[in-house]
């Protein structure tokens, strides 16, 4: 099938949270649902708890789709299976000229306010003398225009780290990849935001998915879900660049989250009352689909959520991974 015409994945999901003791309450927040934005078109979801729960649906402030859940009574391990149908478009076609007065354009459309969130340091994704010296080691600097710019650094980066699952944890901060050189995507996808936003390009993470195709610089192993970054550029709106791929965003990655860093895009997140040790299972399955599929077999007889396009509601209180 062409590059050029949208493609149809088939995606599953599963987070399997298992505790060494009876937990006797939990509250999780997920962000499994697709985004239907960017080219992207969510064809169907289907969400499973157990043990059973009803997950209330809202959008965060970034736009993103979430469920919110609770289980009130002793349980000794929590699963979580998505499944959903998306349709993605190809990549978008570069401009034939990447110069010329482009770093005046960015800064008249970003402006210092309307995107302040993806302009300023955050959690995961911000200088330290690390970085400093690693922009100044790798001679990263602003070039003729950003897109050029955003290009180079990402090749850059694909060379500089080494992709090694397990050297770093979901809460590594930025220096972890900057001083052992190995990571994996969030980080290389953290490393990139931070210098662009460095630069005056508003930078945002996305967690998604990538359907291996086999090509070239592909790291992304299969079973994991995925993180690269997108930019905000004249011309181009939102663009995708995958460094830990050395590739732009095409039609393989399959949005899911966006925000500041990784805390804002976490599938899931949430709290254990009791329970002791813990310990979490993922397995993620990415499937070219031409015909809807059958969804995961729940347990017993009890359906899926179906939930398409959730009715937003105020928000309660309260990646190769």
């Amino acid at each position: 099938m062409s590059g050029d015409t949208p493609r149809r994945f088939l995606v599953e999901h599963l987070s399997d949270f298992r505790y060494a003791e009876p937990a006797q309450g939990s509250l999780m927040m997920l962000r499994l649902h697709p985004r239907a934005d960017g080219g992207q078109w969510v064809a169907s979801f289907a969400l499973e708890i157990e043990p059973a729960a009803a997950p209330i649906a809202f959008q965060d402030p970034f736009g993103n789709v979430c469920h919110l859940f609770n289980v009130h009574r002793s349980h000794e391990h929590t699963t979580v299976k998505s499944r959903a149908e998306v349709e993605t478009a190809p990549a978008p076609d570069l401009p034939d000229r990447m110069e010329g007065d482009a770093w005046d354009a960015l800064a008249e459309l970003a402006g210092p306010l309307p995107h302040w969130e993806f302009l300023a340091p955050s959690q995961f994704a911000r200088s330290s003398p690390a970085l400093e010296a690693f922009v100044e080691d790798k001679g990263l600097r602003r070039g003729g225009a950003p897109l050029s710019s955003l290009l180079e650094m990402g090749h850059t980066l694909h060379g500089a780290f080494r992709y090694e699952p397990g050297s770093t944890a979901v809460d590594s901060p930025i220096e972890h990849i900057l001083e052992t050189g190995s990571g994996v995507c969030q980080d290389y996808t953290h490393v990139m935001i931070a210098v662009a936003r460095s630069w005056g390009i508003p930078s945002r993470y996305v967690s998604g998915y990538l359907h291996r195709e086999g090509a070239p610089g592909e790291q992304t192993p299969e079973g994991a879900s995925h993180a690269w970054a997108e930019f905000l550029l004249p011309d181009l709106g939102w663009f995708g660049i995958d460094p830990t791929n050395d590739t732009i965003a095409d039609h393989r990655h399959v949005r899911i989250a966006v925000g500041r860093d990784y805390a804002d895009a976490a599938p899931t997140r949430g709290a254990v009352f009791g329970g002791g040790e813990s310990r979490l299972d993922v397995v993620v399955t990415v499937t070219e689909s031409g015909e809807p599929q059958p969804a995961i077999a729940p347990r017993g007889e009890r359906p899926f959520l179906s939930d398409a396009t959730p009715t937003p509601v105020a928000p309660q209180a309260g990646a190769d991974q």
